[in-house]
């Protein structure tokens, strides 16, 4: 308890209060939440061999026992256009690369592919190849993972098709555009439907609007359609582009950059089907410089929330190559920090957050978010600090008074998310903890006593400080 008061004294000289009122049941911007609304996007050809991690099913578990529900698991990304499926093969994947650390420009894969994927828990889409234009040799895989993997939620055919050309495949020489996939995924989706059922995930964007695909892909193939799926990463690190820690994980900026995806999943959601988040994550091409910090973690939490009230059902969130992933959130015998921010969001919502709600307005450094029971009770609020600060100077806090409370006096709990800094990196030796001394072991078991802070409850109001890139949870 020393370090939590020696925090609040610092708090107390440097910051200053900021109001903030709890309704006393749900309000009426509430949402409700997905039970697996943190999941976790696979690349197809790492996919095996993230089976053969043990930090796998420990941080899936993790998650899944805050939230009772498991993780859902989307298998693709880039190498399932780059896959051709071979009934003869004796092992899951088939590839060669110079290096380790590349993902390879073509593989096979067989029957035992979806033998491990019928080891995994939750939810199952597995991504499958529709760039080479081998609607047979999709199929075959396809009758197999339907009839192999038991918690089979929906095929992709085909990733982010907005970045075919008209030399892929599929194209047959003729071009290529928005128009053109939603009439092949028609095509596809109606061909494919009668041996596999309506079990499609449909549009798998990355730039362009999902809607376009609802709208115009006619009734018929519409209804072979499950999901919407669009891809998500707010920066972008290909072909030497620069990111931006404090950009990422500002308050503000989230609330403006996820804003976009409301009415497609609005539009999604009117035509019966669940809007997803199917790959995102911080960067495209990994971002090394942000992706591996405690900020991103934080970015996790704010953005995860902010996604769910906006209409979006699930985030999954990716893990390319092993050993060589900027942005996952654990590798052979690490984890990493932005998994704390996954942890720390999934702890809040918990097992009986039946509706979340904002308590700010999404214009300041501050995020402020409340969770409610089925009853319409407050059970948890959250604050998230996301003023950067990257290790140099005065780290300066913000005090938050919840005003409002059921409870007129007495002393509720807290736990705090800490890290010396929003550039921590638990893979170059900092330490990220849950509660002052909770932390995660290379195999994503968790070590060490989780604390709470006191918080004393007065005239039906509580002050919690809360440093720059820092976050808190308060245990009504």
């Amino acid at each position: 308890m020393a370090r939590f008061a020696a925090i609040l004294v610092t708090v107390l000289s440097v910051g200053y209060v900021r109001a903030i009122a709890v309704p006393s049941t749900t309000p009426s911007g509430a949402v409700s939440v997905d039970p697996s609304l943190v999941s976790v996007s696979i690349e197809f050809f790492a996919f095996p061999g993230y089976t053969n991690i043990t930090g796998t099913n420990n941080c899936l578990a993790n998650l899944a026992t805050l939230r009772g529900a498991q993780p859902a698991v989307r298998i693709g990304g880039t190498t399932q256009d780059r896959a051709t499926y071979n009934a003869s093969l004796q092992t899951a994947v088939n590839y060669t690369v110079a290096s380790p650390a590349d993902a390879p420009t073509s593989l096979t894969y067989g029957p035992s592919f979806f033998t491990l994927a019928n080891g995994l828990k939750g939810d199952v889409t597995v991504g499958l190849n529709r760039q080479l234009n081998n609607q047979a040799n999709t199929l075959s895989a396809a009758s197999l993972a339907k009839s192999s993997v038991s918690r089979l939620l929906a095929f992709e055919l085909g990733n982010e098709p907005d970045l075919y050309s008209s030399s892929s495949p599929i194209a047959s020489g003729t071009g290529w555009s928005n128009s053109i996939d939603i009439s092949n995924e028609a095509k596809w989706f109606t061909a494919l439907a009668p041996t596999l059922g309506n079990i499609f995930q449909g549009a798998v964007y990355l730039s362009w609007n999902t809607s376009t695909l609802v709208s115009g892909i006619g009734s018929a193939a519409l209804a072979t359609i499950k999901t919407i799926s669009r891809h998500s990463y707010p920066q972008s690190a290909c072909g030497g582009a620069s990111t931006n820690l404090p950009s990422l994980m500002s308050h503000s900026g989230i609330v403006s950059y996820v804003s976009q995806y409301k009415a497609e999943a609005t539009i999604a959601h009117n035509a019966g089907k669940k809007f997803f988040l199917g790959e995102t994550n911080s960067a495209t091409c990994g971002g090394g410089g942000i992706s591996p910090t405690f900020g991103a973690g934080l970015w996790i939490i704010d953005y995860v929330l902010q996604s769910a009230l906006i209409g979006v059902d699930r985030l999954y969130f990716h893990h390319g190559t092993i050993s060589n992933c900027a942005y996952c959130w654990w590798g052979q015998s690490a984890v990493y920090s932005p998994y704390y921010g996954a942890v720390f969001v999934s702890e809040f919502l918990g097992t009986d957050g039946a509706k979340l709600a904002a308590l700010d307005n999404g214009t300041s450094a501050i995020a402020a978010y409340a969770v409610y029971s089925s009853a319409n009770a407050p059970l948890r609020l959250l604050v998230v600090n996301t003023n950067y600060y990257n290790g140099t100077g005065t780290r300066a806090a913000t005090s938050v008074q919840f005003t409002g409370l059921t409870t007129a006096s007495g002393t509720k709990s807290a736990k705090r998310l800490t890290a010396p800094d929003a550039t921590s990196r638990t893979d170059e030796g900092a330490q990220v903890t849950i509660g002052g001394n909770g932390t995660f072991s290379g195999s994503c078991v968790r070590q060490g006593t989780e604390g709470t802070e006191s918080v004393a409850v007065n005239g039906g109001a509580l002050t919690v400080s809360v440093l720059a890139s820092e976050a808190l949870i308060v245990y009504l």
